[in-house]
């Protein structure tokens, strides 16, 4: 695991763009496709943004990248809740992207349907793996933190932490609002994960999460420890706030 704190939330935007392009490059070098699950969120909507400008896009070699989601609500795409519709706002609608190469969750659907369709869309990444992989192996995974520690849409004490042999879930909010999300098993499995976090309101869950006692079950974001890949927690300082000296250091 790597920790990098960058001074703001532009600054953080930033930098996270730079490393997505780096990302997809290499991986369109060693393997001819870029795989990312994108995830909903402010901060990821600024990193979005960063990512349209043409400094940016012109550096991503759009036509080997396939977009998919780490969970979304069960809400039409046009829905100011979707997030592939905030993602599509802020950046996909904005670079050469084929329709086929976005695997959108069909929230507009039953819940359980659309978590069915979206798990065999993960089993069809998986078959492209040479040697072929048992689990879907995407480049990057991107997460944020929520306040009570939840990352996708996997919730403390949820049913959808235990699942291991689905690739996605239907799950409820504790507000219970339906959503579908990946699991641990698809995120554990990629080449990168970056958690990216912004704001002082987030500063106490990333230190829960980072130096608390580990209860997964309680604090889902503690579940995440990819097997082969890195895992990177890109901060502004705002979120790091609430960071031992050691762990800032990390």
């Amino acid at each position: 695991m790597s920790i990098e704190i960058l001074p703001n939330a532009d600054a953080l935007a930033l930098r996270a763009a730079d490393l997505f392009a780096l990302a997809a490059q290499e991986a369109a070098a060693a393997r001819g496709r870029f795989a990312a699950a994108l995830s909903g969120g402010e901060t990821p909507r600024a990193f979005y943004k960063m990512l349209a400008r043409q400094q940016f896009s012109q550096k991503i070699p759009w036509r080997r990248v396939q977009v998919y989601w780490g969970d979304e609500r069960c809400v039409p795409p046009d829905d100011p809740a979707s997030n592939h519709g905030m993602a599509r706002e802020a950046l996909l609608k904005h670079v050469p992207l084929a329709d086929a190469a976005v695997h959108r969750v069909h929230g507009e659907e039953a819940p359980d349907a659309a978590a069915l369709a979206y798990d065999n869309a993960l089993r069809a990444l998986a078959a492209l793996e040479r040697p072929r992989s048992e689990l879907p192996v995407f480049d990057l995974v991107l997460l944020g933190v929520g306040g009570d520690g939840h990352t996708a849409s996997l919730f403390p004490h949820s049913d959808a932490l235990a699942v291991e042999e689905r690739f996605a879930v239907a799950t409820l909010a504790p507000d219970g609002s339906p959503r579908v999300t990946v699991t641990y098993p698809v995120i554990n499995a990629a080449r990168r994960v970056w958690f990216l976090v912004s704001g002082a309101q987030k500063a106490g869950i990333v230190a829960e999460v980072l130096e608390g006692l580990h209860v997964p079950e309680a604090v889902p974001a503690q579940g995440v420890r990819p097997v082969h890949g890195k895992l990177t927690w890109l901060l502004d300082e705002a979120a790091a706030g609430e960071l031992s000296p050691a762990m800032r250091g990390a």
